[in-house]
C-alpha cells in the first residue's frame, strides 16, 4: 500500500484538537501535583481556630496572641506540630486543654530542658455567629486543672476575686516581668515541691518552678492568653517572662500544638517534599516534563512517509526482485539470464535473424577464440544456488564486455 498523501487534508475543527488536549493534560498534571502537595502538608495549613486554648487560637482564652506578640518583637517562635520538634533547647509552651491528656512522654522528652505548663481554667462553648470565638460559660471545676500534673504532682487549686491589684514576683525575676491580677484569680497553694515565681497577696503561685528542674506551671492562663495581654502591662510582662524562663538564651521560643489535636506525623509523601528528598523529588519531575515535552514537540525537520511501493522502471524491477527472492527462485533464472543475454549480442553484431538454437549458439562461439559462449552459458542455466548463479553471470557479462570491445 502507498503512504503518500495525495494532498494535505483540512483539519477538523472539534473540543479534542492538539492545543484543547495540551491545556487538558497541563491542568490536568498541575492539579495532581497540587493534590500531592496539600496532601503532604493538609496538617500543617490546619489555621486552629476553632476557639480552644491553644497556640493558634483567636479565642479569648488562645494565646496566638502572644505568639504574634513574640514574633513582633523578635522572638522567633514556632508553632509545634511534630514530637521531634520537642527535642529543642528553646523554651516549649505546653497548653493543654483537657485534664485527662497525657504529658508524661513530652516531660520525659522534655527533662532538663525549659518548659511551661499552663494550666485551663475557663469552660467555654463556640460562638454560633463568629466562627473561632467563644462564649466563656464560667471557670472549670478546680479539680480539672489540678488533674493535669496528677497524679506524679499533686497540686491543689484555690480561686478568689481580685481587685486586680500587682502581683509578687520573685527577686531573680527582672524588673519587666510585673504581672496584676486578674479579676478571678486561680493559683496553687503552696507546695514544698514548687518554688513561686510569681503569687498573689494571699500566698496563692500564679507561676512556680518545679523542684529544681527548669520545668514551670503557670496556674493562671489570664496573665497571657489573648483576653488578658489585651493590657499592655500584662503583654509587657507576659514577654518579660518568656525570656526569664528561656534561660538558655535560646534564639526562639516554641508553642506545642500536638497536644491539642493539631499535630501531625512525618508521612512518606510529605519526605518526598521535603530536603534532602526533594533534590531527587525534582528532578524526577524534570525528567517527566521533559519526556513530555518530546512526546509533543517535534525534533529537527519533519521526514516525510517513505513509500511502500516506489515510482519508476527501477524501482518495478527492484520489487520483481525482491519478490523472486522471498520466493525463493533466483536460481531457476539462470536459463532466463542467458536468453537475454543471447539476444543482446545477436542485436550487437546485427546477426541474421533467422539463426536459432545450435546454429546460433556456434555463431556466437566463433566471436570469442578463448571463451566459448555454449561453456559459460550451460554453467548459468544450470546454477543451483543464488552464489552459483550470481558468479556464472557475472561471467557470461564479462564475456560480452570482451567481445565488444
Amino acid at each position: 500500500m502507498s503512504e503518500v498523501a495525495i494532498g494535505r487534508q483540512p483539519q477538523s475543527e472539534n473540543a479534542f484538537g492538539r492545543g484543547t488536549m495540551i491545556i487538558i493534560a497541563a491542568v490536568g498534571t498541575l492539579a495532581f501535583v497540587a493534590m500531592l502537595v496539600l496532601g503532604a502538608y493538609a496538617p500543617d495549613l490546619r489555621s486552629g481556630k476553632n476557639g480552644g486554648a491553644h497556640a493558634l487560637s483567636n479565642a479569648g482564652t488562645g494565646f496566638s496572641g502572644l505568639v504574634r506578640l513574640a514574633e513582633a518583637t523578635g522572638r522567633n517562635p514556632q508553632i509545634v506540630r511534630h514530637d521531634q520538634q520537642l527535642s529543642d533547647e528553646a523554651l516549649v509552651v505546653i497548653t493543654p486543654e483537657d485534664p485527662g491528656t497525657n504529658l508524661t512522654d513530652v516531660l520525659e522528652r522534655r527533662t532538663g530542658k525549659a518548659t511551661l505548663i499552663v494550666l485551663p481554667k475557663w469552660l467555654a462553648q463556640p460562638d454560633k455567629n463568629r466562627p473561632g470565638w467563644v462564649h466563656v460559660v464560667g471557670p472549670m471545676p478546680s479539680g480539672m486543672p489540678e488533674g493535669v500534673l496528677a497524679p506524679q504532682h499533686k497540686y491543689r487549686v484555690d480561686r478568689a476575686k481580685s481587685s486586680r491589684a500587682p502581683l509578687a514576683s520573685a527577686p531573680q525575676a527582672p524588673s519587666h516581668m510585673r504581672f496584676f491580677a486578674p479579676p478571678v484569680v486561680q493559683g496553687l497553694k503552696a507546695n514544698s515541691e514548687l518554688t513561686p515565681l510569681v503569687w498573689d497577696s494571699s500566698g496563692r503561685i500564679l507561676l512556680g518552678q518545679i523542684g529544681h528542674l527548669p520545668l514551670y506551671v503557670l496556674a493562671d492562663p489570664d496573665l497571657i492568653d489573648n483576653h488578658g495581654i489585651a493590657d499592655a502591662r500584662q503583654a509587657q510582662a507576659a514577654l518579660a517572662m518568656l525570656d526569664f524562663l528561656n534561660s538558655t538564651d535560646a534564639d526562639q521560643v516554641l508553642f506545642d500544638v500536638t497536644l491539642n489535636g493539631l499535630g501531625s506525623s512525618r508521612s512518606p509523601l510529605r519526605l518526598a517534599f521535603d530536603p534532602p528528598f526533594l533534590a531527587v523529588t525534582l528532578a524526577i519531575f524534570t525528567a517527566l516534563l521533559l519526556a513530555a515535552i518530546q512526546g509533543v514537540a517535534r525534533f529537527g525537520s519533519p521526514q516525510r512517509p517513505v513509500r511502500a511501493i516506489a515510482f519508476g522502471k527501477a524501482a518495478l524491477v527492484d520489487n520483481s526482485a525482491a519478490l523472486v527472492r522471498k520466493a525463493g527462485r533466483e536460481a531457476s533464472l539462470g536459463h532466463r539470464y542467458v536468453d537475454l543475454m543471447r539476444e543482446r549480442v545477436t542485436a550487437l553484431f546485427r546477426l541474421p535473424a533467422a539463426l536459432k538454437g545450435e546454429v546460433l549458439d556456434e555463431r556466437l562461439d566463433r566471436l570469442h577464440p578463448d571463451r566459448r559462449f555454449t561453456e559459460i552459458a550451460s554453467a548459468t542455466a544450470n546454477a543451483r544456488t543464488r552464489g552459483e548463479l550470481l558468479g556464472e553471470a557475472q561471467a557470461l557479462h564479462r564475456w560480452v564486455e570482451e567481445i565488444e570491445r
